[in-house]
């Protein structure tokens, strides 16, 4: 994954908040990610936003299942995650009613999860094929008005212009005297549903 190698080449350390993929190559990818010392965060098996956000056993069972997945492939037990869509998405309204996010934050929280949204938005998944500029300007303006900032990307196959971006921010922020870090239980966190 060009992601990873870019990461590696800075020597910087990212979480990476996945879903449940079953194939070889996906496989080899959770164990790269963790080997060099990245963090594994929980975004559900399945990203499926009409199952899982349709009822809280649905939800859980999928959480779960992604929990066990990824620990039976890594050993890694995740202990932050990320819902799809945020935590104040629009389409737990669709498939539920509008309490839903309260009781399953507060669930993640009871279980012992700490969940993270984000204050800078890459746009990356805007389109297809993102301008890398629209990418670059976005994320060095989000993050000199977030400070800490936790920013959103995106790394799926289709997402090139991510891939593209990311030196040009790595070089820019770390001018500017940003450090990086995967996050952890303990890091500092935006949650818009609180």
């Amino acid at each position: 994954m060009k992601v990873l190698d870019i990461l590696k080449e800075y020597d910087i350390k990212a979480t990476f908040f996945v879903i449940g993929k079953s194939g070889d190559y996906e496989k080899s990818l959770y164990q790269r990610i963790v080997d060099e010392g990245h963090t594994l965060g929980n975004h559900t098996y399945s990203h499926n936003y009409k199952e899982i956000y349709s009822s809280e056993e649905n939800f859980l069972r999928d959480f779960k299942k992604l929990e066990d997945y990824i620990h039976q492939l890594t050993g890694v037990k995740m202990e932050i995650m990320r819902f799809p869509g945020g935590s104040n998405n629009t389409m737990s309204h669709k498939y539920s009613d509008d309490k839903f996010m309260r009781r399953i934050t507060t669930k993640i929280l009871y279980d012992g999860y700490q969940y993270f949204d984000w204050n800078v938005d890459s746009k990356d998944a805007k389109a297809v094929k993102q301008d890398r500029n629209i990418i670059i300007n976005t994320v060095l303006e989000g993050a000199r008005n977030n400070n800490p900032a936790i920013i959103l990307f995106h790394d799926s196959s289709p997402k090139t212009s991510t891939v593209e971006a990311l030196p040009f921010i790595i070089e820019e922020l770390i001018k500017e005297g940003y450090t990086f870090k995967a996050l952890n239980k303990d890091s500092f966190y935006v949650q818009f549903k609180k």
